[in-house]
């Protein structure tokens, strides 16, 4: 046995969640609705164990804070405070905030221990038909480095989004800059997407048969590494039995370029309010086997 983990949540206020832990290692164009006052969301206190014979067992606490501001029922609630320590001291913290009806901001920091490894800035503007975001990664004006990310989508027509992504980086004696465009079509049925920059090409598809079966691939090339990856997956819902059935592969995928392949089944046992999880994967080429199995209570 490599491992177990269990996770057991309560709930506390409509505001605050605080999360306890022992773990092993751990944008689409819209429309810019009215605000809506937030359905309450019950916070919670999460303990997580997480038990490895591979690797080293460790600590982790976390505490989230949820405003009371939506735009919508499946947006974001506003202002969002989440953190996360683990027993090394180590920190993520992100706070998400709207400035306005289409004007979304977020900061993230990490530490690794007491080092400062990440902070970063995003501000995101959503119009009624087009998305634009800045993301700025680790300034430092006095070493003159960091990074730059902008991005940019226009929805063509109801069912064609094209955009572009351009990251700039710096640091000392060395700057360059990479463009990616990208294109979306979503039909009633499948949706593909295709990104061409410096770095390669990646492509996806997704086809949904009907209320049962739903299937996807997906294609990664880089001419300049002279690689490519391929994953084909699928989902099977089957309500009459209470189960899901899903192919997934560490690249999520049924079966993948590395001939790898995995399944996952999800079963409720109702009147209970149980989960049961099982999983398989394995990689043919090196001879490497994983499974492994869940209980959902909630």
């Amino acid at each position: 046995m490599e491992g177990v983990k269990l996770i057991v949540t309560k709930t506390l206020s409509s505001h605050f969640q605080v999360g306890q832990g022992t773990l092993g290692d751990t944008r689409g164009v819209a429309p810019a609705p009215s605000p809506c006052p937030v359905t309450p969301v019950s916070p919670q206190v999460t303990h997580t164990v997480h038990l490895s014979a591979l690797g080293p067992s460790g600590y982790r606490f976390n505490a989230t804070f949820l405003g009371d501001r939506q735009l919508g029922p499946a947006e974001q609630v506003f202002p969002t405070l989440l953190g996360d320590m683990d027993s090394a001291g180590s920190l993520n913290a992100q706070a998400l905030q709207l400035l306005g009806e289409r004007l979304r901001a977020k900061a993230v920091f990490q530490t690794q221990r007491s080092r400062f490894v990440t902070w970063q800035f995003d501000a995101e503007y959503r119009g009624d038909e087009s998305t634009a975001a800045l993301t700025l990664g680790n300034p430092d004006l006095l070493a003159g480095s960091g990074i730059l990310v902008a991005h940019f989508l226009q929805s063509v027509t109801a069912r064609l989004v094209l955009g572009a992504e351009l990251v700039y980086h710096r640091r000392p004696g060395e700057e360059g800059a990479i463009l990616t465009l990208a294109g979306k079509y979503s039909a009633p049925n499948w949706e593909a997407t295709l990104n061409v920059g410096y770095g390669g090409a990646h492509a996806s598809y997704y086809h949904r048969a009907n209320e049962q079966v739903q299937v996807g691939v997906e294609l990664e090339a880089n001419p300049r590494l002279q690689e490519s990856s391929f994953a084909f997956g699928y989902q099977l819902n089957l309500p009459r039995a209470n189960a899901v059935f899903r192919g997934a592969s560490p690249p999520p995928g049924l079966l993948d370029s590395s001939w790898s392949v995995g399944g996952v089944l999800e079963k409720r046992l109702p009147p209970l309010p149980v989960t049961l999880a099982l999983g398989a994967f394995l990689n043919h080429r090196r001879n490497r086997f994983h499974c492994g199995f869940g209980l959902t209570v909630a």
